[in-house]
């Protein structure tokens, strides 16, 4: 028996999320339906970030215990031929029998992507949130510092996650913004007074609780609007009341960048 790590790239549109639920198809499902199939085993994955429906992923980790034969860094290529178009697996490789991908010391880096323009973008529409209003970067910037650093950070959390501690430490929050048509006259490309531009937040941290990227998300994009100040998100924060953060943004505009084991 050996156990095999997958990094696994996907696009959540279509899911009900990473866990397999009785509403609809999981990504997990997928992967145990389609590793079994080929090994000839009745496999089951277990996950390191159980994202929700709609949240995409370029590096999620699995593992799964196998039997096989198949050379472990074949095993992606294998899986590829079959797995749908939205559903691949970046890499396969054999790793330590006790190797347990939710326990084992990590980062974790997630992208938030907003796509700030007078009208949504058909091309875009299935990977970003959708913010009409002009959004001041250099506020969200401001706010975003508050985050940084070890927290309790219940006050940016759903209830139901499965996590025993609220602290979690934020390493960096990177907040970059891409006018859509770079190459424009600024007076051209304007639509209703600013520019279409997306924004990418990018937060590295040790961990996050249940929601809690999409939460700080939100409530950038309320700084960004100028309804809060950048010094709300200190307040917020050291209040532990999720009452007072913003609504939680979007799935579609979360994507897990990476996991990396220390």
């Amino acid at each position: 028996m050996k156990r095999i790590k997958l990094t696994v790239s996907y696009d959540g549109t279509n899911y009900v999320g990473w866990q397999v639920q009785k509403n609809g198809i999981a990504i997990e499902q997928v992967l145990n339906e389609h590793l079994s199939a080929l090994l000839g085993e009745d496999i089951k994955v277990i996950g390191a970030s159980r994202t929700d429906s709609g949240v995409h992923a370029m590096g999620n980790i699995a593992v799964f215990d196998t039997e096989t034969r198949i050379p472990s860094t074949k095993i992606s290529l294998a899986l590829n031929q079959s797995l749908p178009d939205d559903i691949k697996i970046a890499k396969s490789e054999e790793v330590d029998p006790d190797f347990h991908p939710r326990h084992a010391d990590c980062t974790k880096t997630y992208r938030y992507s907003i796509l700030n323009c007078r009208y949504n973008l058909p091309v875009m529409r299935l990977y970003t949130d959708y913010v009409y209003y002009p959004l001041d970067v250099e506020k969200m910037r401001k706010a975003a510092k508050y985050l940084l650093g070890e927290h309790d950070f219940t006050a940016f959390s759903t209830a139901g996650g499965q996590q025993k501690s609220p602290v979690r430490t934020i390493y960096s929050i990177d907040i970059d913004s891409t006018y859509l048509n770079p190459d424009a006259d600024p007076s051209e490309d304007a639509e209703g007074g600013f520019r279409p531009a997306r924004i990418d937040i990018t937060v590295k941290g040790n961990g996050f609780l249940y929601n809690m990227v999409r939460i700080i998300a939100g409530t950038l994009e309320k700084v960004g609007m100028g309804i809060y100040p950048p010094e709300y998100a200190k307040e917020i924060l050291e209040s532990r009341d999720r009452q007072l953060s913003a609504p939680k943004a979007s799935a579609r505009g979360l994507t897990l960048i990476c996991i990396d084991y220390l």
